[in-house]
């Protein structure tokens, strides 16, 4: 009798398995990128809001009443002397937020003013002031007179050339470098300036502008060079 094609047996193929080894080490390469990526994500996430909120949060480069400069403006690499004379590299000023003005040796009554204007700013922000240098950079050779060095004993004071300062410091259209305060972040960056004459409610919207700034760079930035 004749077999039916029911009869037959079943014929089957088996297809190839992937090794049970080679499977768990794929999986676990892409696992171990996965948690690599976060933890690179994790670690640079403070930096990340901080420079967000440095630089993006403030819209058309305001920041309360300051006002941001944009593109920033690095310390030059030119060099700067003290007041005996001697060399000082203005890069040594980095590591360190600063309240920055700048002036004549004469320094006359606008400038003390400012100067005092600064070292008030900076006793407001209270324990973080430790974060915050005060500087004057002199723009002549003329000698500083002895009664007003005694009283800018907490400020850097360097002597740089006006070429040098104008080519740094950015003034407003019609305004002069004497007219503002500058701050400088603590990698050497000019980002922003704040009117040197304020009132006193002007002076609370300075402040909380330190502060914001302070708060964004708490992560990366430490009080002292």
């Amino acid at each position: 009798m004749s077999k039916t094609k029911a009869d037959e047996p079943l014929g089957l193929v088996v297809h190839s398995m992937p090794a049970a080894q080679q499977a768990t080490l794929s999986g676990g390469r892409s696992g171990s990128i996965w948690k690599l990526l976060a933890i690179v994500l994790v670690c640079s996430l403070p930096a990340i809001v901080a420079y967000f909120a440095y630089y993006v949060v403030r819209p058309a480069g305001r920041a309360g009443f300051g006002e941001l400069i944009q593109p920033v403006r690095p310390v030059p690499t030119a060099g700067a002397s003290a007041l005996d004379g001697s060399p000082v590299a203005l890069s040594s000023l980095k590591r360190q937020w600063l309240l920055l003005s700048v002036a004549g040796a004469a320094c006359e009554p606008d400038c003390q003013r400012r100067l005092f204007t600064q070292r008030q700013l900076r006793e407001t922000l209270g324990k973080e002031k430790e974060r915050f240098d005060l500087v004057w950079l002199i723009s002549d050779q003329q000698a500083l007179p002895e009664g007003l060095r005694q009283r800018v004993a907490d400020t850097t004071l360097l002597r740089v050339e006006q070429g040098v300062l104008n080519d740094w410091l950015l003034a407003a259209p019609d305004k002069a470098l004497t007219d503002f305060i500058f701050v400088i972040d603590p990698m050497g960056n000019t980002m922003m300036r704040f009117p040197a004459q304020f009132d006193a409610a002007s002076a609370s919207k300075v402040k909380r502008d330190l502060e914001r700034l302070l708060r964004a760079s708490a992560s990366w930035d430490s009080p002292g060079r």
